[in-house]
């Protein structure tokens, strides 16, 4: 229920002249009251406003917006463009506005990115979109007299692609003299790079900082790049990493060890283990066969996220994964693609077991559990009682196989979301997996339906109304996919132009 106080903060800010009038005979501790008001009512003038004239001497989007005793709701997902823009206008007003000294600390970070905007213009402005706009005012205001006195220090969790490196690069390089604005970067997501774009934007970015570094998708780095980045460039605060498919490859012009021994991956976990914060390791799609103890066990730090999805593990690699003083930390964890029950069946729910405890999100995507596997899913799953997400899309299972699995989830307490695959019922008969693209979403629409409406009354008669059940054909939502899916999509093709150039050149030096 909003206060008194908010709904005149709400009353004054639909008025934004006179807002701007009166900003001087404003109370200070009322500014961030009026701030939210104007984020939930999109007056952007006011927003810009505000900031332009901040009192205090820190501004943090995420702690202003989230639920307090004026206002319950919680904004932190409301990554409106217009409010978003109007708060970066005004901390540029700020700076170069004679008298305003007091302001040191702007913080954009702790918003979050979802599918749906429920602001009133309904457009939002990710992370990409926020970086080119944070790196765009740092541009123009480089030259400009910094009236302040002290620089206003802007974190901000940045995402670097082609398409705005050399506008990132500019506004993160040092200037000749104080800049007005210093961009603080607590995580870093790169796409669409080349490795010697990816070392030089982290070198700017203050990689002894960086908490978190996503270099995913179109950044193709092999086992070489990666020991090289890791050894040159250095993390000592990182707490999370994620390499891009094939990161652990070796470089085209690496020849054997003679003892079978791969040197650089030896020399990438000397690395991984000399940060002591890491706790959250993604290397999906990178073939690492036999080389998982190699990798994990010289970690100082156990590990609480571990993405190791259509990674070609063996039985050796699941063995070390089901001991391994990780296991029993593990609160995500993604297997995606592997034949677990059918290949390890004691080996994987010993896994399960050791991380039973702990487990809160689940994936195991495409590793062909089939209805004879449901009752030893049953069992395994069952000790998993912090589990709050099971994600096990891909799967050929029948609608019945999977009214067993949901009446077995209800038991779970903490359980709150299930993405589920198509039944194979629904699909014609002889279907093949794992299915690609065009197969998947080919399958009988009210068959799926009927089955779908079972699952939920099997959710309802359990009274499991808190447990969100889903199909999402080609995975969840991921915002910063969507957002810059234009830009991927002419790096992919570009990449596929110049592999045809490649291949004729070397067609016409064999002639």
């Amino acid at each position: 229920m909003r206060s008194l106080r908010f709904i005149s903060a709400e009353a004054l800010v639909s008025h934004p002249q006179l807002v701007q009038e009166n900003l001087n005979n404003i109370a200070y501790n009322l500014y961030p009251l009026l701030f939210k008001a104007s984020y939930l009512l999109e007056q952007a003038d006011v927003t810009r406003a505000l900031l332009s004239h901040w009192p205090l001497e820190e501004f943090r989007l995420a702690v202003l917006l989230r639920p307090n005793t004026d206002h319950p709701e919680d904004l932190r997902d409301r990554t409106c463009k217009a409010c978003l823009e109007a708060c970066m206008q005004g901390i540029a007003d700020h700076v170069l506005k004679s008298g305003s000294n007091r302001l040191r600390v702007a913080d954009f970070t702790g918003i979050q990115d979802v599918q749906v905007q429920q602001c009133p213009c309904g457009r939002a402005l990710g992370r990409w979109g926020r970086t080119k706009v944070l790196a765009r005012t740092c541009c123009q205001l480089q030259g400009q007299p910094c009236t302040a006195g002290h620089p206003i220090e802007v974190f901000a969790d940045l995402f670097v692609t082609e398409g705005n490196f050399d506008m990132v690069v500019q506004a993160l390089k040092p200037s000749s003299g104080p800049a007005p604005l210093h961009v603080c970067c607590p995580s870093l997501r790169a796409d669409s790079l080349s490795p010697g774009q990816l070392l030089q934007v982290l070198g700017l970015a203050g990689p002894g900082n960086l908490r978190k570094l996503e270099v995913v998708h179109n950044v193709r780095l092999h086992a070489g790049h990666v020991q090289q980045l890791l050894a040159q460039v250095g993390f000592p605060q990182l707490t999370s990493l994620t390499l891009p498919t094939k990161a652990f490859d070796a470089p085209p012009t690496c020849a054997p060890n003679p003892e079978g021994e791969d040197l650089l991956l030896t020399s990438i976990a000397w690395e991984l283990s000399q940060m002591n914060q890491l706790t959250e390791l993604s290397v999906a799609f990178s073939t690492l066969t036999g080389k998982i103890q190699t990798l994990l066990s010289p970690l100082k730090t156990p590990l609480r996220v571990l993405d190791l999805a259509n990674c070609a593990l063996n039985h050796d690699d699941m063995s070390f994964l089901a001991d391994c003083n990780h296991t029993a930390h593990l609160e995500v964890l993604d297997l995606s693609g592997h034949n677990l029950v059918h290949l390890y069946p004691s080996t994987f729910f010993r896994l399960l077991s050791q991380a039973a405890q702990t487990l809160r999100v689940l994936t195991l995507e495409e590793c062909n559990i089939t209805d004879s596997h449901v009752n030893m899913m049953i069992l395994g799953l069952s000790p998993c009682s912090q589990l709050q997400q099971f994600k096990f899309l891909g799967n050929p299972l029948s609608g019945s196989a999977l009214r067993r699995l949901f009446t077995a989830l209800c038991e779970l307490p903490r359980l709150r979301h299930i993405e589920f695959p198509v039944p194979k019922d629904c699909y014609p008969e002889g279907a093949i997996y794992p299915q690609d693209e065009l197969s998947v979403s080919k399958f009988d629409q009210q068959k799926y339906d009927t089955i779908a409406e079972d699952l939920q009354a099997v959710l309802l008669r359990a009274n499991r109304e808190d447990i969100q059940a889903s199909t999402p054909l080609f995975g969840s939502f991921d915002p910063d996919i969507h957002e810059t899916s234009n830009e991927l999509g002419t790096f992919l093709l570009q990449a596929f132009k110049t592999a045809l150039e490649n291949f004729s050149r070397a067609l016409e030096q064999m002639e």
